[in-house]
């Protein structure tokens, strides 16, 4: 019996945190005609703070990474860390976006560069924000989104500096419960080390908002950018 021929895949890079451990969740909003190309950054000993954050947003860092896959040439690479995108600001992102194209990439986008792409989308300029940071942490995040002239109308945060992604999906959804206010036209769950992917559906019909979060938009951007489509039914984000 002859095999049928595998299908023809187009490649996304991703260059993710040493700490990152949800690799599984991002292949779930890929469809079977794309592949990821996963890379980390180099191993440091620091909490997930803003030392961290700012260590991690180093462009030429990011850019050396991004070449770890350039051999299999993706199409995007995607720099896949919410508070290493936003601890800059707006000329910090760019400058890794740069880095990244600099560097050989045909395009590049990073989560919270995503994140503003994604409100734009959707015409959103008031959100409630979630994350599983430390207060300072989730001010820089804040502060990002205020440049971008996105008003941030609630906040909470779980003060977590290591082991995010074993916190439990009953977790999340609480504090995205208990955050969201009646002003806020979306809620973002921050940090791409969260586990998000099977909240966003249900919640989105709870809250009757979008509720979007930091591997969601970063794959549905990155995905955009070559051409195909993201899985994930029931979420907003995907259908607009």
């Amino acid at each position: 019996m002859i095999e049928a021929p595998p299908l023809l895949q187009t490649g996304i890079g991703v260059v993710a945190p040493y700490d990152f451990a949800l690799d599984r969740e991002l292949w779930r909003w890929v469809p079977d005609d794309v592949s990821l190309y996963l890379t980390r950054l180099p191993y440091v000993p620091l909490a997930a703070t803003v030392e961290m954050a700012m260590h991690i947003s180093s462009p030429a860092l990011v850019a050396r990474s991004a070449v770890d896959v350039l051999a299999v040439s993706p199409l995007v690479t995607a720099y896949a860390c919410t508070s290493g995108s936003f601890i800059g600001g707006l000329t910090g992102e760019a400058r890794m976006v740069a880095a990244m194209e600099d560097a050989g990439a045909p395009t590049a986008v990073t989560t919270s560069g995503a994140l503003l792409i994604a409100l734009r989308q959707l015409g959103l300029t008031r959100i409630a924000a979630v994350t599983p940071y430390t207060e300072d942490l989730t001010d820089g995040l804040v502060a990002y989104l205020a440049e971008a002239q996105v008003e941030v109308v609630a906040t909470a945060g779980l003060g977590l500096t290591s082991e995010i992604w074993t916190v439990p999906y009953e977790t999340t959804c609480a504090l995205v419960r208990d955050t969201d206010t009646r002003d806020a036209e979306a809620v973002f769950v921050s940090c791409t080390n969260l586990p998000t992917y099977d909240l966003i559906a249900p919640l989105e019909v709870e809250l009757g908002k979008p509720v979007l979060t930091a591997n969601q938009v970063t794959m549905w951007s990155a995905l955009t950018i070559a051409g195909r489509p993201a899985v994930g039914p029931g979420q907003r984000l995907l259908a607009a």
